[in-house]
């Protein structure tokens, strides 16, 4: 150990002597208890970004930290290597998106590495691989077999910017969650997974997960969207068909005024084949994109059909109207009841329509409908034999009477809809399935898995790149003339299962081996963003739950606890070009002054702009705000990185990325550096510690240790609050670097303090602690040493601190003995100058003692 902190060269030794030895390799052992603590897989971009750096410091301080407490842990690492980036950038720089894939994750490995993370790196997974693609092409093909999978025409969300289908959960406000551009409705052909089949069993199933975060399951509960309620079939007037409606408000029936159905209702595409003005209106619906959440606020427009129904119950004919704000999703029609729902009100505002009250309110009287619905629940009126009926009575009856007449039925509906999975894109996995001359479409034999996607294929950013090479789309089945299926999976169903093929990244015989998944699965910890609740954290669970089902794991569910860390924020600038345009200017470019307070006063880059402070923000490309890792790790050290990514918040919070924090953070190590050095020189002039002859000093500073140990490892452990497990090591430090040391007792002291201190920085700072562990003497590597276990007999003191209060008010602190009782507390308290100056002359009307903590006296 020398005596100047020097990151790059400590760092450089370490990390060689973890590649050489192999130390983070793992495989599985029935005698010790497992743990799997995993991050996120990331998409090989090219370079890490601070979120990446803060997810994957989480997950290792977790996987060191429980590698201290004896267990096997597996903490793996892999690229989710497939995705539409990769296409932009092939055609962007005319290289095949293979060859930018694999450069880019050579690139990000090395920063992965820099950055000392324990990974075990013989499990690595590429998902755009064949042999990891292989098995889900197979497992689709299973699912296939067992009506898991269908393929149907449906209109669905398509990206004109990228080209492609998006699921209803990558639609953000309208717009396409990776490039933004507003999204159009289409009909195409898609394949789809039956997620649905699973919707009650994911809702339940959250109430078992009480290691996740409480905002995930309620995202996930409120996407299921289970409801219960009626399914009720109105006759269309003139005809044989029938309509049929879903509704949780059967109390509300006999207030129905029209019939507003979706454009891709049936009875309105067949009205539209005789009103040219109604087809027209249609196809503009079904060519706009409209989510549930924009249903409120929208304008509300329709078109009367030319068909009726009749009212179930009392007969009357109501019209039947094409709307905006019926989404095709359920029956593709609801029934309008526009006295107590607020979009049926605005619609029949609009076009005139019936406003008919059946709802009290609270109070028993009518409700004013003349400029809004009447939404709440209560006494049914205006409703024939129901009158008088409160919501829940009413409810029943109005169901029982519908079932009586076969025209009801009580149904429990899912807002969540099947997975669509196909997507109009060459870089994917290929979905394994052909098309026969006669039209049939049949799975691609086993035999000839994995269906290879070609690689080195150039994109032309207008053509179906798959589509045009015909050698590849032409193929046989059975010697006859076949063409394989062109669309691509989406890249949420490699990123579905990846979790459970780390537990088994070589094995050929199938997608899993069940021994090796079952002893590792479920996944113990799992730390990623969550803006991934309702897309992959749904997905993952439900292929869990598939794959239980066919037999290859045991667990309900993938992951006992979930850690969702915030985003990292940074400073950002701009000036205004002389185009007027905004130009942003990255923070490690510009001059700052800042007042007293450290509050920026003014910015100005490097080329001497003058600019506008626009605040703290997510780092970016588009505001240029990113920090770069491997400049930071360059400068600083990865230890001092991975030391402010654990103090600077709580792990779940928004992190703000300071300079000064990073600063601050080298200089704590470089302090725990120099006590660890000056320390060195006094190993050999002491022996162990005597427990039985330790000063009150001394025995008070080895409490503080202990202390601390408790505190850091719950810290870490149950509660999850990193950085105030290193806030109790920094004052820790601080109190060892002021103890006076003159003894051998007292060197002894600190060297079991330093041996505690070195273990519990370890999962934050491990090529540091390596490095102090052998220096002063520890048993082996530090990465194979147990965790520090607070004695319980250090912890018990022999004296506490007692507040004195008279009537409340402080008076004095008085230190006792711990077995002192309050008749003793009492005694020396009057006797205290300060409080029998207050008591002088007074009655003592009553004394309240709280043991060991307080005692106060009231006196009149």
């Amino acid at each position: 150990m020398q005596e100047i902190y020097c990151p790059e060269e400590i760092e450089s030794t370490v990390q060689q002597y973890w590649h050489k030895n192999n130390t983070f390799r793992v495989i599985e052992d029935l005698k010790k208890e497992k743990y799997y603590c995993l991050s996120m897989l990331p998409y090989p971009s090219g370079s890490l970004h601070m979120g990446h750096v803060r997810n994957y410091t989480i997950g290792d301080v977790i996987a060191r930290y429980q590698r201290m407490l004896g267990k096997n842990v597996l903490h793996p690492i892999g690229w989710d290597a497939f995705g539409l980036p990769a296409e932009s950038a092939a055609l962007k720089n005319k290289i095949a998106p293979s060859l930018w894939t694999s450069t880019n994750i050579n690139n990000m490995k090395k920063q992965l590495k820099l950055l000392g993370f324990s990974y075990d790196w013989s499990r690595e997974i590429t998902t755009c691989s064949p042999e990891y693609y292989r098995w889900e092409q197979w497992f689709f093909i299973y699912l296939y077999k067992k009506g898991l999978v269908y393929k149907k025409k449906a209109a669905v969300n398509w990206c004109p910017q990228d080209k492609t289908v998006l699921a209803n959960e990558q639609v953000i406000e309208g717009c396409c969650w990776r490039c933004d551009t507003k999204v159009e409705r289409k009909e195409i052909s898609q394949w789809f997974l039956k997620i649905t089949a699973y919707a009650d069993e994911l809702l339940q199933s959250l109430d078992k997960l009480d290691g996740w975060f409480e905002q995930v399951k309620t995202m996930q509960r409120n996407w299921i969207g289970r409801s219960e309620g009626i399914e009720i079939t109105f006759q269309v007037i003139d005809s044989e068909e029938k309509l049929t409606i879903y509704t949780t408000r059967q109390d509300t029936l006999m207030g129905v005024t029209y019939i507003a159905i979706s454009a891709g209702h049936p009875l309105s595409l067949q009205a539209a084949t005789t009103n040219s003005a109604l087809a027209d209106f249609i196809h503009k619906l079904r060519t706009t994109i409209v989510l549930e959440v924009d249903v409120v606020t929208m304008e509300k427009i329709g078109m009367e059909t030319g068909f009726f129904v009749r009212h179930p119950l009392n007969e009357e004919i109501l019209p039947v109207w094409v709307a905006n704000f019926v989404l095709d999703y359920g029956t593709n029609a609801i029934m309008a009841v526009p006295g107590h729902d607020q979009r049926d009100f605005e619609f029949a505002h609009k076009y005139n329509l019936p406003i008919k009250p059946v709802i009290l309110n609270a109070d028993g009287s009518k409700p004013d409908i003349s400029i809004k619905a009447m939404t709440k629940k209560g006494v049914l009126f205006n409703s024939g034999e129901f009158d008088g009926l409160d919501f829940k009575t009413g409810s029943r009856a109005i169901s029982d009477a519908l079932m009586s007449r076969n025209i009801g039925k009580r149904k429990i509906n899912y807002r969540l809809h099947d997975w669509g999975v196909s997507r109009q894109r060459y870089w994917g996995t290929p979905i394994p399935m052909m098309t026969l001359e006669n039209g049939t479409i049949v799975p691609t034999p086993e035999d000839q898995l994995p269906v290879i996607l070609p690689e080195y294929l150039m994109i032309d950013g207008i053509s179906n790149t798959l589509k045009s090479d015909t050698n590849w789309v032409r193929t046989t089945y059975q010697g006859k003339p076949a063409l394989r299926e062109t669309d691509t999976f989406d890249t949420f169903m490699e990123s579905s299962w990846y979790y459970a093929r780390y537990t088994c990244p070589s094995y050929k015989l199938g997608m899993l081996d069940s021994t090796a998944a079952n002893y590792w699965l479920p996944v113990d910890q799992y730390i990623g963003g969550i803006e991934h609740a309702v897309m992959h954290l749904m997905y993952f669970r439900f292929y869990h739950k598939l794959l239980r089902d066919a037999g290859m794991v045991i667990s309900d569910e993938p992951a006992k606890r979930l850690l969702c860390q915030g985003m990292v924020l940074a400073d950002a600038f701009y000036y205004i070009a002389d185009n007027g345009e905004r130009v942003w200017v990255s923070p490690l470019k510009i001059n700052i002054e800042r007042d007293k307070k450290g509050r920026i006063i003014k910015a100005t880059d490097f080329l001497g702009h003058n600019l506008v402070y626009a605040g703290m923000s997510k780092m970016s490309k588009s505001k240029n705000n990113g920090i770069n890792p491997k400049e930071i790790v360059e400068k600083y050290g990865a230890d001092t990185v991975r030391l402010f990514m654990m103090f600077a918040s709580p792990a779940e919070m928004t992190l703000e990325w300071q300079k000064s924090g990073i600063e601050g953070s080298n200089r704590f190590i470089k302090r725990f550096w120099k006590l660890a050095y000056e320390h060195k020189q006094h190993i050999g002039l002491f022996r162990s510690l005597n427990l039985m002859s330790l000063n009150k000093s001394q025995k008070t500073l080895r409490r503080e240790v202990h202390k601390t140990i408790a505190k850091v490892t719950d810290d870490i452990d149950r509660r999850q609050t990193f950085n105030t497990a290193i806030a109790a090591i920094m004052e820790l430090i601080n109190k060892l670097i002021h103890m006076d040391q003159h003894t051998e007792q007292d060197y002894a002291l600190m060297h079991e303090s330093l041996m505690a201190v070195v273990r519990m920085l370890y999962p934050f700072i491990p090529h540091t602690c390596f490095i102090i562990w052998r220096a002063l003497g520890g048993e082996g590597d530090i990465d194979n040493a147990q965790w520090p276990v607070a004695d319980k007999t250090a912890l018990v003191e022999d004296a506490k601190l007692i507040v004195i209060q008279v009537n409340g008010k402080l008076r004095g602190k008085m230190i006792f003995p711990v077995d002192a009782d309050e008749t003793r507390v009492c005694e020396h308290a009057y006797q205290e100058e300060m409080v029998a100056k207050y008591i002088a002359g007074t009655k003592i009307s009553k004394v309240i003692y709280i043991p060991g903590k307080l005692l106060n006296i009231v006196v009149s």
